[in-house]
């Protein structure tokens, strides 16, 4: 996401735990980074300061509240009218109109009791941000990925409101070009309030409905 972001332009202010700054040295220079916990208000409130932009990954880890600590110090300490772009699985429904495939649902459950056993992850707490910020009014914006690989990107991914939909079918997307969804969110107001479900643009299922992608 930096690096997308800086390639338009923005400045960057990234926040990262101290045990990890060292991966970001690329960008030293290049960057502000702010070391730190995302669910730290303090250091939120010091990162988001006069961003015109807020970039979010909705991490579960733990059992402390990560993933909607993190997403109500954003709520609450960006300023009026930025964008706020948060992400997570498809496992997160809006709605419920969502339709997952007994594979999905039987990864999720086993992800939550997982979970639970070794205290490691809480998918129920990153469930509990994101309905924090589907009843907020801010300009809020929650990219739902599909499972991620490594790669050279393939191009803007494609997304529909629910999963289930056939284009979504090939559940894959370039780890880059999730990256490069969230950050060309910023200036695309058609996704205010909503809740897109992602895939990779030159995937199977994309490609087969090449005519609804607009690959």
């Amino acid at each position: 996401m930096a690096r997308h972001a800086l390639d338009r332009g923005y400045e960057v202010v990234g926040v990262c735990r101290e045990k990890s700054v060292a991966k970001l040295d690329a960008f030293k220079g290049r960057i502000t980074i702010i070391p730190g916990a995302t669910n730290d208000r303090e250091v939120i409130d010091q990162a988001v300061a006069g961003c015109d932009g807020v970039l979010t990954v909705l991490v579960p880890w733990g059992v402390h509240n990560y993933s909607s600590g993190t997403a109500q110090a954003v709520l609450d300490y960006a300023r009026p009218g930025a964008r706020l772009i948060f992400s997570c699985g498809w496992h997160i429904t809006r709605d419920g109109q969502d339709k997952y495939s007994r594979t999905l649902r039987i990864q999720e459950k086993f992800a939550v009791w997982i979970g639970r056993l070794t205290r490691l992850i809480d998918i129920n707490d990153q469930i509990e941000a994101c309905r924090r910020i589907f009843a907020s009014d801010t300009l809020w914006t929650v990219v739902r990925g599909s499972d991620l690989e490594e790669g050279e990107s393939q191009g803007l991914p494609v997304w529909r409101r629910h999963v289930g939909d056939p284009i979504l079918e090939s559940n894959m997307t370039r780890r880059v070009d999730f990256a490069l969804f969230m950050v060309e969110a910023l200036n695309n107001n058609a996704l205010v309030h909503e809740a897109p479900a992602i895939v990779g643009c030159r995937t199977p299922s994309a490609l087969a409905h090449a005519a609804d992608a607009g690959c």
